[in-house]
């Protein structure tokens, strides 16, 4: 690259996890990508795609040492300077609870050129998995999408008021958080007799998934792994969940 002159930055959706669930401008991006920052849960075969670039992790987990967003902002910044085709690589959709907005900000400051590449979200993988619509013709017409997690530095949220007239809701980054979403829900006006479904590491071979109801939500909880989990709440869930895990795993075992 020519002196004084900027690459373009990418910001991708990984998707849920499997490498066979990204979109095929994402594939062809890190085919070419001269350099690539990954989220901690971005899988090793989705980064076996771009093999010929520089990988840089840069994860943020909840509850454990993480890179600071500003370096990370300060790094795609200097990385447009130096090389043509940065990729941004985020676990789901980069506009989903995938910290974009920052990143977006910082590089419009900087007057580097970035492209937004969707992907698809963990809500979309989890719900393909259990085999159950989120939007059932007559039972559901409302999907909350909403996340208990709160930042360093950020005003605690009252994320359960929001929930009181949504028939789906999908909660991000809360399978360790379980009991006081539980307790959250109910103290809402959510029955704890609700069915509910965990699901931790959607899409991939080693998923597993509990069905269970809000007041079931911390004992099915105690038995996570230390994969991603979603935690799915609605009325859809109460008759499909047993068909649902006994769905066929073709698709893996053919992978």
């Amino acid at each position: 690259m020519e002196a004084g002159q900027s690459g373009r930055v990418y910001l991708v959706g990984a998707g849920p996890g499997a490498a066979d669930l990204l979109t095929l401008r994402a594939a062809r991006l890190l085919a070419r990508a001269d350099i690539v920052f990954h989220d901690a849960l971005v899988q090793p075969d989705v980064l076996a795609l771009a093999p010929q670039a520089r990988l840089v992790a840069v994860g943020k987990r909840s509850g454990r040492l993480s890179t600071a967003q500003q370096f990370i902002n300060k790094q795609l910044v200097d990385a447009a300077r130096q090389y043509g085709c940065v990729v941004r690589l985020k676990g789901g959709d980069p506009m989903l609870f995938g910290r974009a907005q920052e990143e977006i900000d910082a590089l419009r400051q900087a007057g580097i050129a970035l492209e937004i590449v969707p992907g698809i979200s963990a809500a979309f993988g989890a719900s393909a998995e259990v085999g159950q619509s989120m939007t059932r013709r007559g039972m559901s017409r409302s999907v909350l999408f909403l996340t208990p997690a709160v930042g360093k530095g950020e005003v605690p949220h009252a994320w359960a008021d929001a929930t009181k007239d949504v028939d789906t809701l999908v909660l991000y980054m809360a399978g360790r958080q379980a009991r006081d979403i539980a307790d959250g829900l109910i103290a809402a006006g959510i029955p704890a007799h609700r069915p509910a479904m965990l699901v931790e590491n959607a899409s991939l071979p080693h998923q597993r998934m509990w069905p269970t109801t809000v007041g079931g939500l911390p004992d099915a909880a105690a038995q996570l792994a230390e994969g991603p989990a979603l935690i799915l709440v609605g009325e859809v869930y109460a008759e499909c969940l047993p068909q649902a895990l006994a769905l066929p795993r073709l698709r893996h075992a053919a992978a």
